[in-house]
């Protein structure tokens, strides 16, 4: 957890950060296989995404974030220069593995890959900050995937620009697969051939046994533990047009444990 920024990242979020500014603002999991699923999608608050994170000149900025989030600076906001070296200093001091989504279905759990430390560390940190809390599962396409993390409630935008406008760069080298259970990153492939990834929106994946034609393409983050029937009731709601539910289900709390 404590290794330095690998010189492949510097090098790929550098050379990001000039193309991104004009990246489609509203991220949404894009995703096509053999037997694809409807085209309809759903767009994130077109305010709140935004550029590609930048690497930082000195490891004390790093260090100068990491005191400002503790509550030193309280008007401390995550953007395209300041998000990937804060994650790096910020995953180091994390015990947590695990988040728990309680629902208005039920609950289910997540474990977190230790070797995925940006998805991880950003996942965590936005449970800590209570964003998921009020958000809903605004995409279900059945026996493919569940998408949470969104909804049309202009509070969630509000607390979106609060905690910060950024984007999370690809980590889809480590091997892991998109299985059944599988939590992931969506992004857009429009105007985003680097798969930059929203970092406020994750999928799961339903598919038996899993949806594999995803690999190398998405950043498979972590996996369901507990409560996979409960995603799986989830996956099986009646959908409008957009695969949106036509019965709101919200992600009423989110803790990382």
């Amino acid at each position: 957890m404590g290794s330095k920024i690998p010189l492949s990242t510097i090098k790929s979020t550098k050379a990001l950060h000039m193309r991104i500014g004009s990246l489609f603002c509203g991220i949404l999991v894009v995703l096509s296989c053999s037997n694809p699923p409807k085209s309809n999608t759903v767009s994130s608050s077109s305010s709140v995404e935004g550029s590609a994170t930048a690497l930082p000149s000195e490891s004390q900025k790093a260090a100068e974030m990491e005191s400002e989030e503790k509550g030193e600076n309280e008007t401390f906001v995550l953007d395209e220069e300041n998000a990937i070296p804060f994650f790096f200093e910020y995953q180091k001091k994390l015990n947590e593995r695990f988040v728990t989504f309680e629902t208005s279905m039920g609950e289910f759990t997540v474990e977190l890959f230790e070797d995925v430390p940006y998805h991880r560390a950003n996942l965590i940190y936005l449970a800590k900050k209570g964003y998921f809390n009020g958000t809903q599962f605004h995409r279900v396409v059945k026996d493919f995937i569940i998408q949470g993390g969104n909804t049309d409630n202009r509070e969630i935008a509000r607390r979106r620009v609060s905690i910060g406008r950024y984007l999370l760069p690809p980590d889809a080298d480590k091997g892991h697969s998109h299985h059944r259970g599988v939590i992931s990153m969506p992004s857009s492939d429009i105007n985003n051939p680097h798969k930059l990834a929203s970092p406020y929106e994750f999928f799961i994946v339903v598919t038996r046994p899993g949806s594999y034609h995803l690999d190398g393409n998405y950043t498979a983050f972590g996996t369901v533990v507990e409560g996979m029937d409960v995603v799986d009731a989830i996956n099986k709601v009646e959908v409008d047009q957009g695969d949106w539910p036509t019965k709101n289900v919200y992600i009423l709390k989110a803790t990382a444990h």
